[in-house]
Order: structure tokens, then sequence, then C-alpha cells
């Protein structure tokens, strides 16, 4: 079965699955943008923990089985090459990596 990528990433494995295992979230994720198939998964595959990260991704399914189009308080992908960080999350990733070096 055939799920759609992002605009950088890729759709991982656990994810793929996920998806394909649920014909109606499957449907929603292919009536996104890649934009936003991108931010879904770059923020399902941020966490760092294992558990943490199984977590977002059954969040992805039930998210957007309730409507959702991209995730809630998510500061966008970094890792796309195509434009530059906004000010304002350049601001947040600085705050962040101040509070980890601690």
């Amino acid at each position: 079965m055939t799920v759609s990528d992002g605009v950088v990433h890729k759709v991982p494995v656990d994810l793929r699955e996920a998806l394909t295992s649920d014909l109606k979230a499957l449907a929603l994720w292919e009536n996104l943008t890649p934009l936003a198939r991108n931010e879904w998964i770059c923020w399902a595959t941020f966490p760092k923990k294992l558990e943490t990260r199984k977590q977002h991704v059954e969040r992805v399914i039930t998210e957007l089985k309730e409507g959702m189009r991209r995730p809630c308080c998510w500061i966008g992908c970094i890792h796309r090459k195509d434009k530059s960080i906004s000010p304002s999350v350049q601001y947040i990733l600085n705050k962040r990596f101040k509070s980890r070096s601690k």
C-alpha cells in the first residue's frame, strides 16, 4: 500500500505500518499537503525515547481522525533546506538548546 511522503521526510516504517493498518487515517493522510505530512513525520520522529516516539505515532493516527491537519504546538520542521528558520522558531530552538546545556 502506498503512503505519500512529506517535503523533506520519508514516512518511517513505524508510522507507515500505523497508517496502513487504519484505512480512515490513511485516507486523511493522503488528503494532506506534502508540507503538512512533513510536519507530522518530523513531529512523530523527533522524540529520542522509543516509548515517546511510539506515543507520537499513535497520536498521529488519533489526531488525524479528530480532524487535525498539522501537529498542535509544533514549531515546524527544522530540517527543511528550502527556507530559512523564522526568527520565532530560532528563538525557541535557542531556548531549548540552552536549557539542555545546563
